[in-house]
């Protein structure tokens, strides 16, 4: 059914875990203020999709700054997918990354802790899919390293590498450019993320 042991991990028992796991409130607001700084940089975005977006915490944050945007979704997990069909103002794709064949340009195409859990030997189809989807601006939001590295992830091997992504998407592609980037550290006293760096990009 999947391409790859990555996809079948988060589509099972783990991913529906990780969904119970990741929720609230508090996340919401965090992702709030990463996303007024990342979209600060951006203008007239009138539609974005997210590739992986779990129960859009991501794109609920950013509709609070963007109430008549125009949102999509990509999630593999079925119970992730639930919650998502649940919020209406969001097309929702219940299906892999990878099987994706992109129907139309979206302004923004977003990223966030998503890539780390991927297969490398998939990494430049999913570049190729993320520049396709996208009119204009691309954000990866994912753990950074200056080469690629493969850590244990939650007592799993094979599930979490970290890598230049957005280095690796502007060798590939000649138009894009790096606009900002930034870094968002777990102990930050008002609205922590995972130790996340975030790269925009925008096609020329």
């Amino acid at each position: 059914m999947y391409k790859t042991e990555q996809e079948k991990f988060w589509a099972g028992q783990f991913g529906d875990e990780y969904v119970e796991r990741n929720r609230g409130g508090d996340i919401i607001a965090s992702n709030t203020a990463m996303f007024a700084r990342i979209m600060a940089r951006t203008n007239g975005v009138k539609s974005l999709i997210e590739f992986g977006a779990n129960i859009g915490l991501n794109l609920i944050a950013i509709r609070q700054l963007y109430p008549d945007i125009e949102l999509s979704a990509i999630e593999i997990n079925e119970r992730a997918v639930a919650r998502l069909t649940a919020l209406e103002y969001i097309k929702t794709y219940p299906m892999s990354i990878l099987d994706f064949a992109g129907d139309y340009q979206r302004d923004f195409a977003l990223i966030k802790g998503v890539l780390i859990h991927l297969n490398p030997d998939v990494l430049p189809q999913v570049y190729d899919l993320l520049y396709r989807t996208s009119k204009r601006y691309i954000c990866l939001a994912e753990y950074y390293n200056p080469a690629p590295v493969e850590i244990s992830y939650r007592g799993h091997s094979g599930k979490l590498f970290k890598r230049d992504f957005a280095g690796e998407m502007l060798e590939r592609f000649a138009d894009l450019k790096l606009i900002d980037y930034g870094f968002v550290y777990h102990r930050d006293p008002n609205f922590p993320q995972d130790d996340l760096t975030w790269f925009l990009l925008e096609k020329k």
